[in-house]
């Protein structure tokens, strides 16, 4: 009966009976709709972009142990940096660690010593997804990074796995076999979206590097390999595009004044990219360029980036995005557990050699130079190298002074920390004229470079032209350089092979091969009257 009168009741309104599917609505039948001002839908309906983070470091060189000073408070270290990538990775699922080059290299004895393994560990256990490589990566070879990516044997540390996520680098190319050294990119998927990777590196590594160590490889343009797998990944349908790039830029806290290869490097990119982080330079950098976010977090583990993207489902695209550069400032958190116990572990293995006491420091000794480009460590350490080889001169690269020595009770390891590359010395012949167009080198088209020198003096003009810097020349008789007399030079063996671009070493004479540049340095200090000091006494002198 309740049937019958249903059907008479649905047939006197002109309704369809319900068939178990729903019912076409007509078109100009709105009831029961509603404005959306009736109904709080924003409240009720899921948000429509996918909120994305990713969280990223650049040249960290295995500083596991290492607290610094950032602002006069402690910063960095390992642990503490995990519990900072930790506890924002727990503030949104949908989060990705990565890096950008020079995780390695230029390490303290905790992870050097052991062939960098612990510090790919570190990055293994903090659950790093994906990373490109910078040019220290490549301090002891390409052939020993790919073992040290693969976990071949041999290793350093028992029961060494290697790499446990990608690295890539689209810009490197084996000479032998003329396919890329690493993969050139990586699709991830997080949440269903997918995003695509590309790594690059700076095309100058080989004039920053020690030759031998990259002398099969080749280093095309960034831009030129960023576009051509932009348009790969184009094609796959990836619309979210973030380049890893071992390529420096700078800004300021605002943003304003971003400058540096890495903005020419925004400006050239697909404009597909959406996010270029980059690295070298050990500076600060959150800036939009072109359109596109661009990031650089400091160095040391002393900070790290947090991007923050949101994107479109429908469209896969990167619709907004926004970064902060954050200080890992040790206060007010309590380090990771499990990588403080890594941290201790590796030291215990090290802790003879690297607690071996060599000398007390009077003062500290800094490797900061002053306007004319000297410095009293960059003096100490010359001194020993020509003391070590008994040559006229010595010529140091600063970028191979990593540390200062500070005063009081002076370890093996506080010197490994200073002279961590292990550079053998090379006693050459060079003419006196050879000389002067080494000193003249330190001025280059994109980079200055003041060499640290012992067993002379001179001075050089600001004001003039590159290759013509150099005045005066004197010896420590009060004579001048002799254009045409040789004489012996102590260097090491990166700039032996013309390192930093200074190829005028290359020609050097009668070559012998010393001790390592950290044994001369330890022998010197042994032998010097305790406690040891050094000072700036005006071997090099600037004239404006």
């Amino acid at each position: 009966m309740r049937a019958l009168f249903s059907l008479i009741l649905f047939s006197f309104l002109g309704m369809p009976l319900y068939s178990g599917q729903p019912a076409e609505k007509e078109q100009g039948d709105q009831q029961g709709l509603s404005e959306e001002y009736h109904g709080h839908v924003e409240e009720r309906t899921e948000a429509p972009y996918k909120q994305i983070q990713l969280l990223g470091i650049n040249d960290f060189h295995g500083q596991l142990n290492v607290t610094r000073q950032v602002n006069g408070r402690p910063a960095g270290r390992a642990d503490y940096l995990a519990a900072y990538l930790r506890q924002r990775a727990s503030e949104n699922k949908n989060t990705l660690l990565l890096h950008a080059g020079d995780m390695i290299g230029a390490s303290p004895p905790v992870s050097a010593l052991l062939r960098d393994e612990p510090t790919i560990e570190f990055l293994n256990k903090t659950g790093f997804d994906i990373g490109t490589i910078g040019n220290h990566e490549f301090d002891r070879g390409s052939d020993e990074l790919l073992r040290l990516l693969s976990g071949s044997s041999p290793s350093a540390a028992k029961d060494y796995s290697g790499s446990h996520f990608p690295w890539i680098a689209a810009n490197v190319i084996s000479q032998k076999s003329g396919k890329p050294f690493l993969p050139p990119y990586k699709i991830v998927n997080v949440s269903g979206i997918p995003i695509g990777f590309i790594g690059v590196i700076t095309k100058e590594t080989p004039a920053i590097s020690a030759p031998n160590s990259v002398k099969d490889l080749i280093f095309t343009d960034e831009a030129e390999a960023i576009n051509k797998y932009a348009r790969e990944l184009k094609k796959q349908g990836i619309r979210a595009i973030v380049v890893l790039a071992h390529v420096p830029g700078n800004s300021k806290p605002n943003g304003a004044h971003a400058r540096g290869p890495l903005i020419e490097l925004a400006h050239q990119a697909d404009d597909e990219v959406d996010i270029i982080f980059g690295g070298h330079s050990h500076a600060y950098l959150n800036s939009v360029v072109d359109g596109k976010l661009l990031v650089q977090a400091y160095s040391y583990g002393t900070a790290f980036s947090d991007v923050d993207i949101e994107i479109d489902p429908q469209t896969k695209d990167i619709v907004r995005k926004h970064a902060e550069i954050v200080n890992v400032f040790q206060e007010n958190i309590q380090p990771a557990s499990d990588i403080t116990r890594m941290i201790e572990r590796y030291e215990r293995k090290v802790e003879s050699s690297v607690n071996r006491y060599i000398g007390t420091a009077a003062i500290p000794i800094t490797a900061e130079q002053n306007r004319s480009g000297e410095s009293v460590l960059g003096n100490l350490i010359a001194d020993s190298q020509r003391a070590a080889m008994n040559t006229d001169f010595a010529f140091i690269n600063p970028g191979g002074i990593r540390a200062d020595i500070d005063a009081g009770r002076v370890t093996w390891g506080n010197l490994y920390v200073v002279l961590p590359f292990s550079n053998q010395l090379v006693k050459m012949n060079l003419t006196g004229s050879q000389i002067r167009d080494v000193l003249n080198q330190q001025w280059q088209p994109n980079s200055t470079r003041i060499l640290q020198i012992s067993g002379f003096s001179y001075s050089w003009y600001d004001s003039q032209p590159s290759g013509e810097k150099i005045k005066d020349i004197y010896l420590p008789d009060g004579t001048k350089l002799d254009s045409d007399k040789i004489y012996s030079v102590t260097v090491n063996t990166y700039l032996a092979d013309g390192g930093d671009n200074f190829t005028v070493f290359r020609k050097g004479s009668n070559r012998v091969t010393g001790p390592n540049d950290i044994d001369a340095l330890v022998d010197y200090i042994q032998n010097s009257a305790q406690p040891f000091s050094s000072a700036i006494d005006g071997r090099i002198k600037r004239i404006d």
